[in-house]
């Protein structure tokens, strides 16, 4: 075998990683030196996103464009996988109940609006001007600034398959100004609430019952002298499940083929773009399996730690990120500038309205901490949403971190009629039309669930 340079297929994954992990430690660096990066509040993973952008679109940095799909595509599934096998212990009491479904069906209405801003422009757009325009490419507004980069480039790539040429590279776009929408609308907000005297800061001197620390040991794991590392037992487990995960789609998709060869063309793409979820629910299974031979006095030890799990979860994401900006290529959006700048502008400007309004109504007591955390999560991703809470909610006293989880937890159930949308979005005009018109009534029940009756004020804890 050759070992050198000229094999690339030996040295190319580690080459392309290396880029990566020099762009993230540069931007720790930038983010804990530079005073104005650091007050934009930009995450470390979005900052070298651009780095590595710019310097390949200036050409002074050849990235591999399949390699960074690769990453893209398998970070989002292994964080939700790694996320989805942590075990559920103590967490403390919730005081502010329902809270969680309230947050689940805010986070999902969210998307359905984004749908609707995003599917108004791009039919207009066919209508009016651009009849080339792929119809149904609104609905990439959702999947770009509420799900984030990960999706938008697995939804992208399905519609790209589907006819909407630079479908990838759109909804990526979309990702990134969904990022810019994050960071400096949210710090702007919070620098006018600051000067008008609105700004309501809370440090307590505890830590929310809601929200917990990691803990690196639970009781009954395995020990640390165990001849197999820890960290090697969560990493098994993870590509256990994603290995099900290969598995369970493969399967779905040769059944498919199966019982009816015209309907996978539409479905294969979507199966496999949607793959984190078949893993999340695989990995949930793995949890319960785990759980069950436990109790049975089968299993005597606990195998997942949430600490290990949370940090490969995070770098995953990291990676995802990462990858998912730097992939953009802006040659793409050649013919799609206008759709581009229209869903970006509008879809930052009703999101903020519409949280803005929602918010005083399902989070009262702490409205601000909870419109903030949501709208940097809603535009850009968890870690934004927490960036924006930190300086109103220094300690996470309020609901309104732990919400953030919960929320998308409920938010996978409540938002499965998503995949639906997503599908019949691009089958035909007519379908668009119906599709649209089944993402108001949806719209429609998650406000009346929402908003249906009043909800008791919340009161920061005592000490």
């Amino acid at each position: 075998m050759d070992y050198s340079a000229a094999n690339t297929g030996l040295w190319n994954f580690f080459v392309q990683m290396g880029i990566i992990a020099g762009a993230l430690l540069l931007s720790n660096v930038l983010v804990r030196k530079s005073r104005f990066v650091r007050n934009s509040l930009i995450p470390t993973s979005v900052l070298a996103g651009f780095l590595l952008l710019t310097l390949k679109s200036v050409g002074l940095l050849q990235l591999s464009s399949n390699f960074l799909e690769m990453v893209t595509y398998h970070g989002i599934a292994i964080g939700f996988i790694a996320m989805s096998l942590r075990t559920t212990g103590e967490q403390g009491v919730d005081r502010d109940k329902g809270s969680g479904f309230r947050s689940g069906a805010l986070i999902i209405s969210t998307y359905l609006v984004q749908a609707v801003v995003g599917l108004a422009i791009s039919l207009l757009l066919s209508y009016l001007w651009m009849p080339g325009l792929f119809k149904a490419s609104g609905i990439l507004l959702p999947m770009a600034y509420g799900q984030g980069p990960g999706q938008a480039n697995n939804v992208g790539l399905t519609y790209e398959a589907l006819g909407f040429k630079g479908g990838q590279s759109f909804g990526l776009s979309l990702a990134a100004a969904g990022y810019l929408c994050a960071c400096v609308v949210g710090v702007a907000t919070l620098h006018y609430m600051a000067r008008k005297g609105k700004l309501n800061v809370r440090r307590g001197s505890r830590l929310s019952g809601s929200v917990t620390v990691d803990t690196f040991q639970d009781q009954n794991e395995i020990p640390l002298s165990e001849s197999v590392d820890r960290l090697s037992i969560q990493v098994a487990l993870v590509l256990l499940a994603y290995l099900l995960t290969y598995l369970t789609t493969s399967g779905l998709t040769a059944l498919i083929g199966l019982v009816s060869p015209a309907a996978l063309k539409t479905l294969s793409p979507l199966l496999w773009g949607f793959n984190f979820i078949f893993g999340s629910m695989l990995a949930m299974l793995v949890k319960a399996v785990l759980n069950f031979l436990r109790k049975s006095k089968v299993m005597t030890r606990q195998y997942q730690n949430n600490y290990l799990l949370s940090r490969i979860s995070g770098m995953a994401f990291d990676l995802m990120i990462v990858a998912g900006i730097s992939s953009i290529d802006f040659r793409e959006l050649s013919g799609l500038w206008v759709p581009f700048l229209l869903m970006a502008v509008a879809g930052g400007v009703v999101t903020f309205v519409y949280l803005r309004w929602l918010c005083e109504r399902v989070y009262p007591g702490y409205a601000d901490e909870g419109f903030l955390s949501m709208y940097g999560m809603l535009t850009g991703t968890i870690s934004s949403g927490i960036l924006l809470l930190r300086p109103l909610d220094s300690d996470f006293e309020t609901p309104a971190a732990n919400n953030l989880v919960t929320g998308s937890s409920f938010g996978i159930v409540l938002g499965s009629p998503m995949l639906i949308f997503i599908a019949l979005a691009a089958e035909s005009e007519v379908m668009l039309w119906i599709t649209l018109g089944l993402v108001i009534v949806y719209l429609g029940v998650l406000l009346w669930l929402m908003l249906h009756k009043p909800y008791p004020r919340w009161q920061p804890p005592r000490e």
